[in-house]
């Protein structure tokens, strides 16, 4: 099975969501230097896709032998 971009949408979505509200609080509720948003946030951008990714695909993949997918195909009239 093929699953596609389907699992790094999800994992774009759902990391860029965490990363940028905790950026947004931590500004907000310790006004930081530059630097240490990006000695924390700039590793955190580039573990927590890669974590995260192998177990999205394998659940996506999973999903799709359990609900028997297949390719999408046009009746023919």
């Amino acid at each position: 099975m093929d699953t596609g971009d389907g699992p790094a949408v999800f994992i774009i979505l759902i990391a860029g969501f965490l990363i940028v509200g905790l950026a947004l609080f931590v500004e907000v509720s310790y006004q930081p230097p530059y630097w240490v948003h990006a000695a924390i946030f700039l590793p955190l951008a580039i573990v927590l896709p890669v974590v995260l990714l192998r177990p999205f695909k394998a659940t996506l993949i999973a999903l799709q032998y359990h609900n028997r997918a297949r390719e999408g195909r046009r009746d023919q009239p």
